[in-house]
């Protein structure tokens, strides 16, 4: 017998999101972002699952992407923080990984470097979120630089934006226009859109996109949004009901006895904890499903265990399947009740959760 935390991944939710992703910009390429094990779905399971129509693969790091060709994945993949140390120079460019180059020590790094092939490069500039990237300023002298370059191929033009998931800022549109007045009179290819900007923002919608959150059918955004409401949800995280109790009004749940009962009340047990990665943090009242109907929990999360309140579920019994979040809660819901973002809650579930695919 397995232990009942699971995660059941939908590979045809995924190719639905890419998909929808591709139809926003029909005549952009679109990059699948699946750094950091995929956000949690599994790197190499989803990359093969889109391999018969991605046009790229995106990762944070050499080791991310060496796990990819070592499974066989043929696409590009990009290096979307490039490369660390010039000694990963001879991998990337024996294994056609393409390299994003975001400061000046990179470029001397290439300048000096003796390749067997020359690599493409993704010229990040910093139009505004300050994290990494060559300044405006500086950006046409370090294009021209790479473009003389010998251990240069193809050129693309990036950048990353801050508030792309706050449809209330002016912030992207600023960002958009110091782009595009620094990139002036330079004939290459741009890339922009990450998830947010490619479902909200159509002018950040250029030759490449970076779908990445939006390929686990979570919405990046705290207001509804059309596109968004389209995406398919990726992952049930579930597990089992194992204990019930009866308690009366008074009684205290869980450490820190922090949750009272108010009423009188049926307390249910459920194998999932901060062990498993569903955050300590989350709030009595977050929100879960049993049987069809939701239910919130009561106490604090345990290593191993957590208690939810099934009172008003009548037909709850140990061995019933409890939602998480997945196709009947979306997990950016639950990650509100937790103070965090959606992709904690995907990419922080530990080993002990095992992944189950289906519709490959």
């Amino acid at each position: 017998m397995s232990r009942a935390a699971k995660a059941s991944i939908d590979l045809a939710a995924i190719r639905h999101n890419y998909r929808l992703a591709r139809s926003l910009a029909p005549n952009a390429r679109a990059a699948a972002i699946i750094k950091a094990n995929a956000y949690g779905h599994g790197a190499v399971r989803v990359a093969r699952a889109l391999a018969a129509e991605a046009d790229a693969f995106g990762v944070a790091c050499i080791e991310e992407a060496v796990e990819l060709r070592d499974a066989g994945i043929e696409q590009p993949i990009i290096l979307l923080e490039g490369f660390f140390e010039a000694s990963e120079l001879d991998y990337i460019a024996r294994n056609g990984l393409w390299i994003a180059v975001h400061s000046e020590h990179q470029i001397d790094a290439l300048a000096a470097a003796d390749l067997p092939a020359p690599v493409n490069v993704w010229l990040k500039m910093d139009s505004g979120m300050h994290r990494l990237g060559i300044p405006p300023r500086d950006f046409h002298a370090a294009y021209t630089r790479l473009r003389a370059l010998p251990q240069v191929a193809e050129i693309t033009l990036m950048s990353h934006f801050a508030c792309a998931d706050d449809l209330s800022l002016d912030i992207t549109e600023r960002q958009i226009a110091a782009f595009d007045q620094a990139v002036e009179g330079i004939d290459a290819p741009h890339s922009l859109a990450n998830s947010p900007a490619t479902l909200a923002w159509p002018q950040a919608r250029r030759d490449w996109l970076r779908p990445g959150l939006m390929l686990w059918g979570a919405t990046p955004f705290e207001v509804p949004q059309g596109e968004a409401a389209k995406l398919q949800p990726a992952m049930t995280l579930s597990t089992e009901i194992i204990a019930i109790h009866d308690l009366d009004a008074g009684d205290a749940v869980g450490y820190g006895a922090s949750f009272i009962c108010q009423r009188p009340s049926r307390i249910a047990t459920i194998a999932m904890g901060y062990g498993d990665g569903y955050p300590r943090h989350a709030v009595s009242g977050t929100p879960v499903v049993v049987n069809g109907q939701r239910t919130a929990t009561a106490g604090r999360v345990s290593m191993d265990m957590m208690t939810i309140d099934i009172t008003d579920i009548a037909d709850a019994k140990i061995g019933d399947k409890v939602e998480l979040w997945g196709p009947q809660l979306p997990v950016s819901e639950v990650a509100q009740f937790c103070n965090t973002i959606p992709y904690t809650l995907l990419t922080c579930l530990t080993r002990r959760v095992a992944l189950e695919y289906h519709n490959a």
